[in-house]
């Protein structure tokens, strides 16, 4: 299914000063989008990081936001600490109503119980896969969703090791996950080493079983990625591809295990 396209409605409301200077849009459709834009006329390599990485965790069936390309109206950039001059779309994240981010201020407010933990586990074991270096101890990039009860995964520009298309994908250590941070320690406590192990074998089991059904995303995933982002396909292509490289996935599942077991004992 293609990511659709929307417009901005109305001038930005706010303008996040974090690293990619996000901003929060109403959109066409009725809905608020926090969007992520070129900065400038180079390759969007970022985007597309961001892009990938929203429609993987889909199909992992990760609890994360929609996502849309969203073209922002020059008009509507005015008045804001720093504008945007390019035609280019931006890639937008619904904006959630009822979550709360998790921070080591939060986190002890997560209910710490099986289901937690196992989702957290999930998207431990997706960052391993596509390389996300972004999410650990000190930045969790993740909210928790208050009503439904789940975590929510965020922000994927730093997957294929911090948008690197010139070199092979490489392991993330056992301290640059989530599994190194408090909050994996909060959900872990509540549970035997034993339960721990056993919720890695049902989830080495769903690996198994979502890899097959991403492999047939590639096409999709590259058709969604628009033109004015400059980003060379088969550059894109062939970073996929290594996604499903056996040796890749075997070595992701070990090294998560591996890590797993070592912050286990690290609690």
């Amino acid at each position: 299914m293609n990511i659709a396209t929307i417009y901005s409605a109305k001038r930005i409301e706010r303008q996040f000063h974090t690293g990619e200077e996000p901003v929060l849009v109403m959109c066409s459709d009725l809905n608020t989008y926090v969007c992520k834009y070129m900065r400038s006329s180079a390759t969007a390599y970022k985007l597309a990081c961001e892009l990938i990485g929203a429609r993987m965790a889909m199909a992992w069936r990760l609890a994360t936001p929609d996502i849309a390309l969203v073209k922002i109206q020059p008009s509507h950039w005015e008045g804001l600490h720093q504008s945007h001059s390019l035609s280019s779309p931006s890639i937008g994240s619904k904006w959630l109503d009822g979550v709360v981010d998790i921070t080591p201020s939060t986190y002890a407010e997560v209910p710490a119980n099986k289901e937690i933990l196992y989702q957290l586990m999930r998207i431990a074991l997706y960052d391993f896969w596509v390389a996300n270096e972004d999410r650990n101890a000190n930045n969790a990039n993740l909210m928790y969703d208050v009503i439904r009860g789940q975590l929510v995964s965020i922000d994927y520009g730093c997957i294929f090791n911090t948008a690197t298309f010139d070199y092979p994908l490489s392991q993330l250590t056992s301290t640059d996950t989530i599994l190194w941070s408090d909050f994996f320690l909060h959900l872990a406590k509540s549970q035997e080493n034993n339960s721990i192990r056993a919720l890695a074998d049902r989830l080495k089991y769903e690996y198994e079983k979502v890899l097959n059904q991403c492999r047939l995303l590639i096409g999709q995933v590259l058709a969604d990625i628009p033109s004015e982002w400059n980003v060379p396909q088969d550059r894109v292509k062939e970073k996929l591809n290594q996604l499903f490289d056996e040796h890749w996935t075997t070595g992701v599942w070990n090294n998560f295990s591996e890590c797993l077991n070592e912050n286990i004992s690290h609690e």
